[in-house]
């Protein structure tokens, strides 16, 4: 049986998997979503019903529940407008427009009704966030059902939901419908829309659309009747005649976390079979200007999906689509919502970023507000590198743009520790760097620590032990120790935790008795290894490792064929550390710390020595 025939059986093992995180053994909730939904375009309503079935995995019992009204946020005083008025650096695509929004112009998520195993419930709406007291707790090992009756209004495209985006995409339908927030060992994660990402459960969903013929509709889960047409039914197939002008999609998606959609009547929908049997789906606008660049988006997203199946994991589900929407590029369930109308580097590079969130936050489910560093900066690493080669740009180092934004944010003063909530960074412009840069600088300089073929194992490793679960930092942390043998809790502590900087020098260079002796400074206060080259007279080149004494173990020689030195480990609180080269000085034409710059060294104007 393959791995896609799997998925539905996939998240039972989790429950039969047990694993440290944080002194606990791992568990996750489990939900069942069935909804139908009724569109209306004309005026950018729908109603819906929803049967939500939850099973509390967890060793708790529960007494409320808390669902997620995304749309909310889209409203004149709401938090995310607040927000927006209130920090020197708004989002360009929000500023004041939602406080300018009218009646009909903005979002709304309104619940007309809500049982528990058919006894009516109490809630409270506060916000984006519906407070939910239960009729009946939920005991550890029970599941109950929940039924629901909503209506809502898709608000002006301002931010990732919307209706008529700025490229004429009549609905980005993400974030749409009432979501249950997510319970784990940390306890409920019910926090306000404001303006960043997003945090869900784990299940199954089987949704169902009726919406205006005309439209086409792409996103989240496999369509279960192809006889609709709109590209999806076989070649020739005649495509059954609507009712009532309407058609009702339906969409079935096992184990994800989420589900998102788009449609428009102007939608062009193309179909790719990957190498690896996953059908690629591409809907975008009839639109003369696109059009080119969009077919040559296709197989070179096939190339993306190859890379990150082999660099990560294998794509486990059985489609993929990339649509024209939104207002940027956001990642979902089996889908991404990007802007279309861009020059074809730009595309493709917004799609190897989205596409490559389907391995980092999607099946690795990291909690994007807590931990926004690993979703977006393990995407930025991986995309980076996988731009790199389907791309052949031949970079030395396909991270070096991310280190230079590292370096501008960690000497701004601007610079808050990664543990900061992604909503609660002072400036947008420090959440993206820190977020984006400065969590794919942890990835590279990783690779410096514990070398790159054990990052590459790690990443692979990480991939295998999480994927439909949701893993911490310390989480990731330990598939690299497993497989380095280092200690990395001060990498983990350091790099996320504080505003340490990296800030190593040679201080002193002289010959004593016939041989050289160099003195390196911590100027920093952020420990790391240091790998130091030689450049003789004679044109040959040797190395000296010196392990930082509280890893607690070395890694090999990133240059087999580079003679290498392993001294004598660093202690951190020593501010300096003196060796001897057995050469004289005269023979010696410059030194350097971290030849390759993969150490992000605030500084690194006091890591060279050269002969004068």
């Amino acid at each position: 049986m393959n791995l896609k025939a799997l998925i539905s059986l996939s998240f039972l093992s989790v429950f039969a998997f047990a694993q440290a995180q944080n002194n606990t053994s791992y568990w996750q909730q489990h939900v069942d979503y069935k909804m139908n939904i009724d569109m209306d375009v004309d005026n950018y309503t729908y109603t819906g019903d929803q049967e939500l079935v939850y099973t509390n995995n967890s060793p708790d019992t529960l007494s409320q529940v808390f669902y997620h009204l995304y749309f909310n946020a889209f409203q004149p005083g709401s938090e995310m407008d607040v927000r927006s008025l209130n920090i020197k650096d708004p989002d360009g695509r929000v500023k004041d427009r939602i406080s300018k929004l009218k009646p009909d112009e903005i979002g709304f998520i309104k619940v007309d009704k809500l049982t528990q195993n058919g006894s009516a419930l109490t809630y409270t709406v506060a916000g984006t966030v519906l407070e939910v007291n239960l009729a009946s707790p939920i005991a550890p090992g029970e599941s109950t059902t929940f039924n629901m009756n909503f209506n809502g209004q898709v608000p002006v495209q301002i931010r990732r939901s919307g209706r008529n985006n700025a490229e004429g995409v009549a609905l980005s339908m993400t974030q749409w419908y009432p979501k249950l927030a997510e319970y784990d060992f940390e306890g409920w994660h019910a926090d306000p829309y404001i303006a960043r990402e997003f945090h869900g459960v784990w299940g199954d969903f089987d949704v169902k659309i009726t919406i205006d013929s005309k439209y086409t509709i792409g996103g989240t889960g496999n369509l279960q009747n192809p006889e609709i047409g709109h590209g999806y039914g076989a070649p020739g197939q005649k495509a059954i005649k609507p009712v009532k002008g309407k058609y009702t999609w339906h969409f079935v998606a096992p184990n994800v976390h989420d589900f998102a959609w788009a449609a428009d009547p102007d939608y062009i929908h193309d179909k790719l079979t990957a190498e690896d049997g996953t059908v690629l789906h591409f809907f975008y606008k009839d639109d003369k200007e696109i059009i080119e660049n969009w077919k040559k988006l296709q197989p070179k997203t096939a190339d993306l999906l190859a890379y990150y199946n082999e660099h990560v994991g294998p794509y486990p589900y059985d489609q993929y689509s990339v649509i024209q929407g939104g207002d940027g590029g956001m990642e979902y369930a089996m889908c991404t919502l990007i802007t279309g109308g861009r020059n074809l580097g730009s595309l493709i590079g917004v799609t190897a970023h989205e596409f490559a969130h389907t391995w980092f936050q999607f099946l690795m489910a990291t909690n994007e507000q807590k931990h926004e560093w690993m979703d977006e900066g393990f995407t930025s690493y991986i995309s980076d590198e996988a731009m790199n080669v389907v791309m052949d740009e031949k970079k030395p180092n396909p991270q070096a743009g991310n280190y230079n934004s590292y370096f501008r944010l960690a000497t701004s003063g601007f610079e808050q520790p990664q543990t900061t909530y992604a909503d609660r960074y002072s400036l947008n412009a420090a959440y993206g760097a820190s977020a984006y840069s400065k969590g794919a600088v942890f990835m590279a300089q990783l690779g410096y620590i514990i070398g790159k073929e054990n990052l590459d194992k790690t990443i692979k490793n990480y991939y295998k032990n999480w994927h439909f679960k949701h893993p911490t930092p310390n989480d990731f942390k330990r598939e690299a120790e497993a497989v380095s043998g280092m200690q990395l809790d001060w990498y983990l502590v350091d790099w996320t935790q504080t505003t340490n900087t990296i800030d190593y020098a040679i201080k002193n260079v002289e010959e004593v008795n016939g041989k050289t002796e160099v003195t390196l400074e911590r100027k920093g206060l952020m420990p790391m290894p240091i790998d130091f080259y030689v450049n003789a007279t004679d044109n040959g080149n040797e190395a000296y490792y010196i392990p930082l004494r509280m890893m607690r173990a070395d890694k090999s020689n990133p240059f087999p064929d580079m003679k290498r030195t392993q001294l004598e480990d660093w202690p951190w609180a020593l501010p300096t550390y003196t060796f001897t080269i057995d050469k004289p000085l005269s023979e010696i034409k410059a030194m350097t710390i971290d030849a390759q710059q993969l150490m992000a060294d605030i500084d690194r104007s006091n890591n060279t020595w050269t002969k004068q």
